[in-house]
């Protein structure tokens, strides 16, 4: 506890100090307990020197003001501002971890962190400036990193509003000079007015920093230091770190360049560049295609097990750092066909492939594996399992660990830990989980239904079958969403997941499907902190950014909804729904060259995938939308009514068709299909409410009686 000899309360409004935790020039940093909400959280007091300052305390009023108009997972969440007998105080989040600035006290860091540390902080600044914000204090001891790698921007003390850089001009007053020297641009250190460049060129020196172990300007007198910046060229990283990429090397120098039209003119071109870093970095050397088993049971009906198999070993690699594993649907399309690994390479530029078989005969199982290097031809490794079928488990980890000894990649202590877990040792349980996972990705009632029949009967056969109840929870949510509004999915949601969250805290997949179940009841606060916990856990799983993604759009935050959508594309990239929803948030944004890009790349993932699924009406009504906003009004036309033919009771399909003929400006038909939808399920009330398609109907009598009915019908 603080003592009394520090002058402050024991307790401030109903929070408990507990101890403190930070000190800098502008305020004293304190972890407090919130005895209303039960959790801890982080106090800001102005400093002593500056009680009765009354500047400072405009300043730290700002602050709050400033954080209260920011949601992003990379920035520190306000809770509350209030003053005490005269002390005003800042509520955060508490953030356990440590500082960049303690984390660097080691050295250097390898060049995966650098990029995935710099592609959080670049998106968290620009996402500050889209709120017309600049930092101006970006450092390492501003920057918090939590359990799983996670950024967090602390401190906008000292942040001012943005102004654009065509209206700054030569009698525009500056602000106060404010920043910390090693990490400020030059015209930041001049006085001049800044922008968002500034705080790309304090970025920068800050991936200087994680790169090298060293400052971009080592000196240590202020004049010198400042002469530094105004006149030298800071030593290439790699003259420190040799091992560094040429690529991260010319990122890190463009945020330093003296003149800002030489830097990156955004922080989103900045993540831009970060995020193809990363890419090129994981590179052809460490890419996998993880190839559908065959099936020689001799059964079809074993195809379930096989899948699933396979899909799982998919999945424990794509959670190892440094590898990037093809997903599911991107491998689909060789399942059951004679290709060679050289034409997989071909098709999707993978450096190794896995391929196999599967036999099962009564209580025993036979697995063969071999990994191929596409290049040569060679086998890296292979081997068979002649196992009891009780042993599938132990043969899915061991195949995982020795394709990762193969490739020679060293395993961090989290990987080693989520590799050697096992789900569940019930065989039978599994395998209603496996048959489940194959209705559910079929997206459609009927299968949604069976999904949750079979889910249901793995938790039966092992009750604490953590994987199974997250399964449950979210086809009580898909149900709820897109079929069937009644409460009582809600309600079933909710208690599936967090029987999930209780039997296994440290798997993604529960804190996803906690997120997806709370955000349908309005409890956003709560699904942030479950999404993002998901995507700590594993930064690989889709599911976890798309319905984060959708969770923000239905708040109307579409910033933030354009980012997740983004990660979304990025970690699925044959995905054809996250760039399809990324570009129509563009289109809200006026973010007209990404919505171009990301309509066309829509299109290519919807004619891939029915080239095998001709009859995927989502696939047709999202291909048909997407035709008409680049153009193709023929084929537009043709392919949503082909979609509406194949599943007119198919509550998404019918709202989606509502939502085609309001772009055409046919506002009746819009309208009838709009009340189609909803009488056949769809009651995602929020997103209703956020979606710019129906703008055009909301003046309309029969909309508000229809958004009426529906607020009725989702009272809990």
């Amino acid at each position: 506890m603080v003592s009394a000899s520090s002058g402050l309360p024991a307790t401030l409004g109903h929070y408990r100090i507990a101890e403190k935790i930070g000190e800098g020039g502008m305020g004293t940093v304190y972890r407090a307990h919130d005895e209303h909400l039960d959790r801890d959280v982080a106090i800001k007091l102005l400093g002593a020197g500056m009680i009765a300052d009354a500047d400072a305390h405009a300043r730290f009023r700002n602050e709050a003001l400033l954080l209260s108009r920011m949601n992003h997972p990379n920035i520190a969440t306000i809770y509350d501002f209030d003053s005490q007998d005269g002390i005003q105080f800042i509520v955060t989040e508490f953030i356990p971890g440590i500082s960049l600035s303690n984390m660097l006290e080691a050295g250097a860091l390898q060049e995966s962190e650098v990029l995935e540390l710099g592609i959080q902080l670049a998106e968290g600044l620009a996402t500050a400036h889209d709120q017309g914000l600049l930092h101006r204090d970006i450092k390492p001891s501003n920057l918090r990193i939590a359990t799983g790698n996670h950024l967090k921007i602390l401190d906008f003390g000292l942040a001012v509003r943005m102004q654009p850089v065509s209206e700054i001009t030569a009698e525009t007053n500056a602000p106060f000079l404010a920043g910390t020297l090693a990490y400020m641009a030059p015209e930041q250190l001049r006085g001049e007015m800044p922008d968002a460049r500034s705080d790309i060129y304090s970025a920068g020196a800050v991936l200087y920093e994680m790169a090298t172990g060293r400052l971009a300007f080592p000196e240590v007198m202020a004049p010198t230091l400042a002469e530094a910046i105004f006149h030298r060229i800071p030593a290439r990283p790699r003259s420190w770190n040799p091992l560094l990429s040429n690529r991260l090397e010319d990122i890190i120098l463009r945020c330093l360049e003296k003149n800002p039209a030489h830097r990156y003119q955004s922080a989103r071109e900045l993540v831009a560049d970060l995020r193809r870093a990363t890419i090129a970095g994981s590179g052809r050397e460490r890419t996998i295609a993880v190839l559908y088993f065959e099936n020689l049971s001799g059964d079809a009906r074993e195809e379930y097990f096989r899948d699933g198999i396979t899909e799982d070993i998919t999945t424990e690699l794509s959670r190892v750092k440094g590898l990037h594993v093809f997903s599911r649907s991107a491998v689909l399309a060789f399942r059951d066909k004679p290709v060679t690994p050289a034409y997989v390479s071909q098709q999707l530029n993978a450096s190794h492939v896995l391929e196999g078989s599967v036999r099962r005969d009564a209580n025993r199982i036979r697995v063969t594996a071999k990994l191929v290097d596409t290049k040569t031809g060679c086998h890296l490794w292979a081997e068979r399992f002649d196992r009891e079928l009780q042993d599938v488990f132990a043969i899915q980890d061991e195949i995982s660990r020795k394709i990762v000894q193969a490739l020679e990649i060293e395993l961090s202590e989290s990987d080693r830990y989520r590799l050697g877990r096992i789900p569940t040792r019930n065989v039978e349980a599994y395998e209603f989980y496996l048959r489940g996972r194959q209705y559910f990705y079929q997206s459609k009632r009927k299968s949604i239904e069976c999904a949750l029949e079979m889910f249901s009967h793995a938790t039966q056969r092992d009750e604490r079958y953590a994987l199974a109840y997250a399964g449950v929870a979210d086809c009580y949510s898909y149900l709820y969403m897109y079929f069937d509004g009644d409460v009582r999915n809600l309600k079933l949601a909710d208690t599936m997941s967090r029987k999930a969250l209780e039997l296994d805290v440290e798997l993604a997949e529960a804190h996803a499907a906690r997120g997806l179940a709370v955000s349908l009841s309005k409890r956003y606060d709560e699904a942030q902190r479950e999404f993002e916990t998901a995507i700590r856990l594993n930064p690989r799983l889709f599911e976890a950014y798309y319905f984060y993604a959708r969770t923000c759009f239905a708040q109307g935050k579409y910033g933030q909804a354009a980012d997740l959508f983004e990660h979304a594309g990025e970690v699925k990239p044959e995905d054809y729904q996250a760039p399809f929803l990324f570009a129509f948030t563009c289109r809200i944004l006026k973010r007209s060259s990404e919505e171009s890009a990301a309509y066309h790349r829509t299109l290519e993932n919807v004619e891939r995938h029915l080239a095998l699924n001709p009859d995927d009406a989502r696939a047709l009504y999202i291909g048909g939308t997407t035709l008409q906003d680049i153009g193709d009004k023929e084929r537009s036309v043709q392919w949503v009514q082909r979609a509406y033919s194949l599943a007119s009771d198919d509550p998404y399909i019918v709202y989606g068709v509502a939502c085609y003929y309001c772009r055409l400006g046919k506002f009746d038909e819009g309208m009838e299909y709009f009340e189609k939808a909803v009488e056949a399920g769809f009651s995602h009330k929020d997103w209703i409410e956020n979606d710019t398609d129906l703008d055009p109907l909301r003046t309309s009598p029969r909309f508000a009686a229809i958004l009426q009915r529906l607020e009725g019908h989702n009272d809990l």
